[in-house]
């Protein structure tokens, strides 16, 4: 029944009452078809771009890398202003863009379907539109010099999408501990920016974060070549396994202890290491040959986590 009809059906109805209710149901009919439409459209574009796997990291493990680091430097500068917004926008947005730049440069490279780039040139587009407009708000700020410590990280990520193109981004622990070194580099930026100005103190911060997370890879590629083992190796072999783990946690340890022993640092600045080290010393000596990676990711998440708390507890004591 169309709408004409609809109406001439109410004979009762005066002739202006009827010609306002045809007006309205027009109305209400082309408000209903443009919604569908619009929904239809949405539907669409989302099916086709929203895609996780190519809009967000993989890797869900590596959050905690960037997280940290700003967490540290916001809380040792004790503020949080719009400035500090824009920072954490910045930082996200140059953080997540490892993902679609990734999966563009193995399309291109012949690793996946061409179909993937009109994705993930969409995604670098939208989170590089976020990064240049907060550092822009950034310089307006006063806080342009900022922005010298992305130089490293650029570098770094240039090279990882080299590495891509030529399939040997894989198991790089090297290039994995430079690259976190580079995340690192939000703590000193954090820490500047909630206190308004330079500080050598954010120096500090930037070694003591890279070496947290320097250990943690290591110790992370320690539990997953205990997946590869057949049986639980012997003592000899275990050592062997977690030799370079355990010094690089042992080094954190020894050294923030000593550090803060002698007054350079908090003086209980080394219990979050102590943390990791014990970590590290107990999948060395128990390692896990059936764990699954995605369990192994999640722990060292959590002890990440764990670490920062402790980190900035100790830091004010």
């Amino acid at each position: 029944m169309t709408i004409d009809r609809a109406v001439r059906v109410l004979g009762w109805v005066p002739k202006l009452e009827r010609g306002i209710c045809l007006e309205y149901c027009n109305l209400i009919l082309i408000f209903s078809l443009s919604s569908t439409g619009i929904i239809i459209v949405m539907e669409k574009f989302k099916k086709k771009y929203f895609r996780k796997v190519v809009a967000l990291p993989q890797d869900h493990g590596s959050w905690v890398f960037i997280l940290m680091p700003l967490f540290i430097g916001f809380f040792a500068g004790k503020n949080f202003s719009t400035a500090s917004i824009y920072l954490v926008m910045a930082a996200l947005a140059a953080f997540f863009i490892r993902q679609p730049a990734t999966v563009a440069v193995k399309a291109y490279a012949g690793r996946r379907s061409r179909t993937d780039l009109p994705v993930a040139r969409f995604w670098i587009l939208v989170y590089g539109t976020i990064a240049l407009v907060m550092l822009v708000g950034l310089m307006l700020r006063g806080f342009a010099y900022v922005l010298y410590l992305a130089i490293p990280g650029i570098a770094i990520f240039a090279w990882h999408l080299y590495l891509v193109s030529n399939r040997d981004e894989r198991k790089q622990a090297g290039l994995e501990v430079v690259a976190s070194g580079a995340l690192a580099l939000a703590a000193p930026a954090a820490l500047w920016v909630a206190d308004g100005g330079y500080s050598a103190q954010g120096w500090v911060l930037w070694l003591l974060v890279w070496f947290q997370s320097a250990a943690s890879i290591i110790h992370a590629y320690m539990r997953l070549n205990h997946r590869t083992q057949a049986q639980i190796p012997a003592r000899a072999e275990k050592i062997r396994l977690g030799k370079r783990a355990l010094m690089y946690t042992s080094f954190n340890f020894v050294l923030s202890l000593t550090l803060g022993v002698i007054g350079l640092l908090p003086r209980f600045i080394f219990i979050p290491f102590l943390l990791q080290f014990g970590e590290t010393l107990w999948w060395a000596f128990n390692p896990d040959i059936k764990a699954k990676s995605k369990a192994v990711g999640f722990r060292q998440l959590a002890i990440s986590t764990l670490f920062t708390i402790l980190f900035i507890i100790f830091r004010e004591i």
